[in-house]
């Protein structure tokens, strides 16, 4: 298999960029009117790749870039659409050998509808003679609106106004209003309305190498005068995905009824073609509403018949809008982030929440799909799951839990493949791929392609065991955020425990120290993969996967004794897991091996601190942007295995996940120390040996930084906020967003400038706000008890609604209190000097130890 750089380490994020330089990377976005408008001015072929991408609408079950209607995939425009857990196989021959990879499939585009004036050309955003051109999207209603005026070679001036939404009440549903209007002529207008399946994989430039055809047709039909149809089919997995499209033309409120003209293709094209006679001054509008299914639903007769009856039911645009809209409005109720720090900042957080939404919030549809590192938003990471949904679980676990416990299903559903896949390996447990797609196998492709010489090498990327740690961790925290037992009973506990067989499988007794090691693992930093001269072999005692793996078997021994009373027969046949075992988790949890720098700093990896450091300066000479210094040092014959660098956090994501206290807890049961200055040390040793390659890295940097130096947190954030936004990558968004830090970015500002924590059935909240940020109002879902949460540099205001729920205990700031349902109670806080914590790593707040 082969695999192409992940698109987000491509280019390092420059956390020191200010954000005047950031903003000029806005692509033609307009000058901030609004924190709820993302507008773009005038028609760029440049960054409409980028526009498309960040102009995604969707609803969870499926997404459509936001690509012109009149445009087939070419240099400037990609209409691609996707669909949540659709996926399919394709090989690849070479001169010497053959590749096979799975991909997210780029679906039949459903919104082709071309139109021309008379007896001209067809309209082309690349041909045509803008007087004027405004694409805007609505958060607030999760709405696409293109306003054009052109002017043809015949002088004739019109303006087409077109608007699109994929229903959040109706999944299934897409609709494209479009309506024309003849300024200063009048005479025929010629559209067709199409549906085309001769679509490729093709969004990724460094994939065009691979075989992107994933679609046969099997059928192409005209369901009735207004309607058509397109069945096909994917060449490997064999989903079918069905997509019908009705049109209908409207003078105002009255139908009108066209002659029409069915055209197709077998080999995969459908469309409707028809003319209309416009006056000057009177609108025309084509409704176009648009249905998908595929066999991956339940409950239908067929895919085709699903959209057949879905399309004779469906009531007009108006009406969907209508409810569409109420469906937002009922989610940015339990999302939305209220900033006191400028309109900048909260179009970028607004918009970030916006695009997770849209991919994960497909609540009333029952998916069998991950979390997309890159979104429905494009191919990029040819659309597989990985450890990102780390970064992406807490925004939603605080709000609307249902959906990260729905999510946690993809995972458990694929437990059985884990744990074949840990078997194959020689290993007890489950062992959970780096890169899933479809069914849960190892998706990471062991080749990567290096643009700077134009060779493969390999790619050892599924070394990162550590997925499945992730995994653990964010099931305790959907447990400890909802208390929800029978999750743990049913699902939760399950993955935690197998996850810890593995981990426990992989470690290495010695007896002369009493202590275990594990080896043959790559840390999250994914620039070392061995020792100098070792390549791929892994290494050993990678501090993050040690120290996380002690913790994860800390959690099974402690959910062992939650679930010992309880009705659990079915999951103790399942696991037959004894009371040796559960010793055996408490021995290895105290004693695995952490090596350390002798000033006290958590060496990365054993032997890392004897590795010789890097050339910053020359490098960053040489080549400017050395995020991708894997490719770079291979193609100059060298290692990022031979020098202490890192891509991103690996050491620091334990300050990002535990709080100081809890990470020196863990460290001293242990039996090692981490005194507060060895918390700084090792904060200002690994964030000075960072390319900042991934777009994460930000996210992580900006949480340990918040209590020490909030200026640079601040940074880091903006940062953060801005990765699509600005496209900081330098190109790759125009491949999809990237998901994990849309949704670190407004955990960032939830969570850690809050202080709030939720640990021992204890709601904790300790704000240090940074000088930029006045004040943060959200609301959070603890328990199923709604809380509406008011924070300034001097008050935190806690609200709770009326509800049947128990009492909320809370400390704020050291002071404990309790708060019934319906009751509403503000804490003074002391001067922010006075709460800045010293640099001692005395914090208590998560991710706060600075």
């Amino acid at each position: 298999m082969t695999r192409t750089p992940r698109p987000d380490e491509a280019t390092p994020g420059q956390p020191d960029v200010g954000p005047d330089a950031a903003i000029e990377a806005w692509a033609g976005c307009k000058s901030v009117s609004s924190e709820w408008l993302l507008s773009y001015d005038g028609y760029d072929p440049v960054t409409e790749g980028l526009r498309e991408s960040l102009c995604t609408v969707g609803n969870g079950y499926w997404a459509t870039r936001g690509a012109a209607a009149e445009a087939d995939a070419d240099a400037a425009h990609y209409p691609g659409t996707y669909l949540a857990g659709v996926y399919n196989r394709a090989r690849t021959g070479r001169a010497w050998h053959s590749v096979e990879d799975e991909h997210m499939v780029n679906a039949p585009n459903w919104l082709p509808l071309w139109f021309r004036l008379a007896d001209g050309n067809w309209f082309h955003p690349g041909t045509a003679n803008f007087l004027h051109y405004r694409q805007e999207l609505d958060l607030r209603r999760g709405v696409l609106t293109r306003v054009v005026r052109f002017r043809d070679p015949a002088g004739r001036t019109t303006k087409v106004t077109s608007l699109r939404f994929l229903s959040h009440a109706a999944p299934h549903i897409a609709v494209l209003s479009t309506t024309f209007e003849a300024e200063d002529w009048s005479g025929p207008i010629t559209v067709r309305s199409a549906i085309n399946g001769q679509v490729t994989n093709r969004n990724v430039a460094a994939d065009r190498s691979l075989t992107g055809s994933h679609l046969l047709p099997r059928r192409v039909g005209e369901l009735d005068g207004e309607t058509v149809l397109l069945d096909m089919e994917t060449t490997q997995s064999g989903i079918r995905v069905a997509t019908g499209a009705r049109t209908r033309v409207f003078a105002g409120d009255s139908p009108l009824t066209p002659d029409r003209q069915f055209l197709c293709d077998s080999a995969g094209w459908v469309a409707q073609e028809f003319t209309m006679d416009v006056e000057q001054g009177h609108p025309i509008r084509v409704e176009k509403t648009a249905a998908v299914y595929t066999s991956r639903d339940r409950a239908i007769a067929s895919p085709a018949q699903a959209v057949t009856s879905a399309l004779h039911r469906v009531g007009n645009a108006e009406g969907l809008l209508d409810a569409h809209e109420q469906r937002w409005n009922i989610l940015w109720e339990s999302f939305a982030v209220s900033l006191d720090s400028g309109k900048r900042q909260s179009l970028a957080l607004n918009l970030n929440t916006f695009h997770v939404l849209q991919t994960l919030a497909a609540a009333d549809v029952d998916l069998d799909a991950g979390v997309p590192a890159r979104g429905l938003h494009g191919e990029g990471y040819r659309g597989h799951v990985f450890w990102d949904e780390l970064f992406v679980y807490p925004m939603l676990t605080l709000r609307r839990p249902d959906l990260s416990r729905a999510l946690l299903g993809y995972r458990y559903r694929r437990l059985n493949e884990a744990r074949a896949a840990a078997l194959a390996a020689g290993f007890e447990g489950a062992m959970f791929p780096w890169q899933s797609a479809i069914d849960g196998q190892e998706q990471t492709p062991t080749e990567l392609f290096n643009p700077y010489n134009d060779k493969w090498m390999p790619d050892n990327s599924q070394r990162q065991r550590h997925v499945g740690l992730a995994i653990a961790y964010s099931v305790w925290h959907h447990y400890q955020a909802t208390g929800d037992i029978a999750f743990l009973i049913h699902q939760g506990a399950e993955l935690i425990f197998e996850v810890s067989r593995f981990f426990a499988s992989l470690c290495r007794y010695d007896s002369r120290d009493d202590r275990y090691d594990i080896e043959g693992v790559m840390g999250p930093d994914e620039f070392h993969d061995g020792y100098p001269g070792s390549p791929g072999l892994g290494l050993r005692n990678n501090t993050y996967t040690n120290v996380m793996t002690a913790w994860v078997l800390r959690r099974a021994v402690e959910i062992s004794g939650l679930l010992e009373n309880r009705y659990c027969e079915p999951l103790r046949t399942r696991l037959n897991l004894g009371p040796d075992e559960i010793q055996r988790w408490k021995h290895i949890s105290r004693r695995l091996r952490v090596a350390f720098h002798p000033d006290g700093v958590p060496s990365q990896f054993e032997g890392y601190e004897n590795l010789p450091e890097f050339d910053w300066s020359g490098y960053r000479a040489k080549y400017g942007s050395i995020g991708r210094l894997d490719l770079i040092l291979a193609a100059e014959g060298d290692s990022t295995n031979n020098y202490r660098l890192s891509k991103q956090a690996d050491v620091l994501m334990l300050l990002y996940l535990f709080s100081a206290e809890e990470l020196r807890n863990l460290l001293h049961e242990m039996d090692y120390r981490l005194p507060p200055e060895a918390i700084v040390r090792t904060v200002d040793f690994y964030g000075s040996r960072s390319t900042h390659g991934s777009t994460l890295s930000n996210v992580v940097h900006s949480w340990v930084e918040a209590r020490r130096d909030r200026e640079r947190s601040w940074t880091f954030l903006t940062q953060a906020l801005e990765s699509d936004l600005a496209d900081i990558q330098g190109g790759t968004t125009r491949e999809g967003i990237h998901l994990g830090a849309m949704a670190g970015s407004i955990d960032m500002v939830i969570r850690c400038y809050t202080g709030l924590e939720i640990r021992d059935n204890i709601l904790r909240i300790h704000p240090v706000l940074p000088a930029q940020l006045t004040g943060i109002s959200f609301s959070i879902n603890y328990r199923e008890q709604p809380i509406r949460i008011d924070i300034t540099n001097t008050s935190v205001r806690l609200a709770l609604r009326d509800s049947d729920t128990g009492p909320v205990n809370l400390i704020i700031e050291g002071l404990s209190a309790t708060l019934a349902p319906g009751q509403t109670r503000t804490f003074t806080l002391g001067r922010p000097q006075q709460r800045r914590l010293p640099d001692d790593g005395t914090a208590h707040s998560k991710g706060v130890g600075l």
